[in-house]
């Protein structure tokens, strides 16, 4: 009798478990494999651009304090030999992570956005120096030590050596921000 309890248990609470880890991640996700992940508590976001290099750098900086602060890097088509690889990374300035509120889209972008939010893209392609960022993020979980979201944003580019020229990647994703 307590192998069939025990059995049913198993089979019942299994599947929820499992839907509850993936909660963020939907059908239609953009399929990036979030390769790295970071957390800090009393940081900021520091984007400095090199001209000569045609290259734009994200960073945590906790040395002149701020809130909560995050930072993602997706790779896209990682495969051996394609050429279209890319990676994408996402930098995002949450302020006091524990005054979000659960699945409440928060805007992204600019300084005038709840969440302001920075991104860079490396690829085989025209060195592009970042624009914007527009879309949501939603904070499903916080912990002591993880933040897990989903974002949905579109990351606009500029060519360096022609303006006129511009670059769109979405992302739509999970992520997950570990301190």
């Amino acid at each position: 009798m307590c192998n069939v309890v025990a059995r049913r248990l198993c089979l019942t609470t299994l599947p929820l478990l499992c839907l509850a880890c993936d909660g963020p991640s939907r059908r239609g996700d953009t399929l990036g494999a979030q390769s790295s992940a970071r957390w800090e508590w009393h940081g900021r976001i520091a984007v400095t651009q090199d001209p000569r290099l045609t290259l734009t750098r994200l960073a945590i900086d906790t040395g002149h304090g701020g809130g909560d602060v995050g930072l993602a890097r997706y790779d896209f088509n990682p495969a051996e030999g394609e050429g279209d690889e890319y990676s994408l990374t996402l930098g995002l300035d949450l302020g006091r992570a524990h005054d979000l509120r659960q699945n409440v889209p928060y805007a992204l972008g600019g300084t005038d956005a709840r969440i302001p939010a920075y991104a860079t893209v490396t690829c085989f392609c025209r060195p592009l120096k970042p624009d914007s960022v527009r879309g949501t993020f939603r904070l499903a979980t916080r912990g002591l030590r993880q933040i897990t979201g989903r974002v949905d944003a579109t990351l606009y580019f500029t060519e360096w050596s022609d303006p006129a020229r511009h670059a769109t990647y979405s992302l739509h994703q999970r992520i997950d921000l570990v301190k």
